[in-house]
């Protein structure tokens, strides 16, 4: 198998409060771990001057070490990684007072609902329905206990005017109490979340629709770069701007990957939190797109123990394309990433495990970020559970 010299990354970071910087310093501070894990050396460059989106090289090497008679390989890999992050329509979304945000984010679970994406996501990853739902039921608690606190003397025959007492001490609950104790749960944050969902099914905002353009545009010049392999790896809610912004191109130009090797990664992909909707009949038709690329190897990597992901569902055909060729499922579990003491101390948070796909790992394992992206062998062996992940 020949090794990959030089290789061209476009990733689409998860729905955070991170922009391309961030991002880049993250996948310096995995990367370190997994160097130290597998035994190899990296070095991640600074950030380009002028990019955009931000970009920067990784080096990763292994010099070539006699063993008991026996050469062990050496190798050296390039990857020019380009972070194609979404922290600008994040912080879009985030803006505007706590009432605001609360009243746009309950709006959205209403137009996911009428549009059948509650019923797909019960339907096909039960756990994914749950985690839908979990934000705003918290929140509805929360708005009837207040309502409760404000009546309570009229419930209990005082007269009305003590509601100018308990009128106020419902809003300090609501504000003091109840706000603080939800940011342990990212509720804000996860309403923001279910307003992009919206944004990227129905297509229906001219901010987002020119962005992704903007973005499309970007993205088609960083692959006229020369390289062995082309590697688009998307994070969770990314996987859906990825789908749109690849599909952008290839309706621009079919052939515009002719000749290359390109490898699609979704990893805790979000696609069908948007593709279930009703209305997403153009990011449906960009998934069958991309799904028949004959250039493009789509590997979708899931987690047992991630519930924030369609866990054994075929994205594809889910998505209208159940002739087409089909996503090759990666299953993989953080425990095998982790050591014993670190996966317990994680496990209870759904939204730190579902952050894995991109993190360091602590162990040698079946799947490694970056390995993926900046590692010796083509990203095509983590099809393959018994192909080794590096050269030796």
């Amino acid at each position: 198998m020949k090794l990959i010299e030089k290789r061209v990354v476009l990733h689409f970071p998860g729905f955070e409060p991170l922009d391309g910087v961030a991002h880049r310093a993250r996948y310096e501070r995995s990367a370190r771990q997994s160097a130290a894990v597998w035994g190899y050396s990296i070095e991640t460059g600074p950030v380009d001057e002028g990019s955009d989106p931000v970009s920067f090289d990784v080096g990763t090497e292994r010099v070539a070490a006699p063993e008991a008679g026996t050469g062990s390989p050496g190798w050296q890999t390039k990857s020019h990684i380009h972070m194609v992050d979404h922290d600008i329509l994040v912080r879009k979304l985030r803006a505007g007072n706590t009432l605001s945000q609360i009243i746009a984010g309950f709006r959205s679970c209403a137009e996911i609902m009428f549009e059948g994406g509650m019923r797909g996501y019960f339907r096909h990853a039960w756990r994914f329905g749950l985690f839908f739902l979990f934000p705003f039921l918290l929140t509805a608690l929360a708005i009837v206990l207040t309502a409760q606190i404000a009546i309570m003397p009229y419930g209990l025959g005082f007269s009305p005017w003590h509601m100018l007492w308990s009128g106020p001490l419902a809003l300090c609950f609501f504000i003091f109490a109840f706000l603080p104790f939800s940011e342990r749960f990212h509720t804000l944050h996860l309403f923001a979340d279910w307003k992009m969902a919206v944004g990227l099914g129905r297509m229906d905002r001219t901010d987002f629709n020119d962005w992704l353009e903007d973005r499309a545009t970007a993205v088609r010049k960083a692959l006229e770069e020369e390289a062995d392999e082309y590697v688009i790896s998307s994070h969770s809610m990314g996987s859906s701007v990825a789908a749109h912004v690849i599909g952008i191109l290839l309706e621009r130009e079919p052939e515009i990957f002719k000749g290359k090797r390109v490898v699609f990664a979704t990893l805790g992909s979000a696609i069908l939190q948007c593709a279930l909707m009703s209305s997403a009949t153009l990011l449906r038709a960009r998934v069958g797109l991309i799904a028949r690329c004959p250039e493009i190897s789509w590997l979708d990597v899931q987690c047992l123990t991630d519930s924030i992901n369609f866990y054994k569902v075929p994205v594809v055909a889910v998505s209208g394309h159940a002739d087409a060729p089909q996503a090759k499922m990666i299953l993989i579990r953080v425990k095998q990433m982790l050591t014993r003491e670190h996966y317990r101390k994680i496990r209870k948070d759904q939204l730190r495990v579902h952050r894995q796909y991109v993190l360091g790992p602590d162990l040698q394992a079946p799947f490694d970020f970056t390995l993926l992206t900046a590692g010796p062998m083509p990203a095509s062996v983590f099809a393959d559970p018994d192909k080794k992940r590096m050269p030796g």
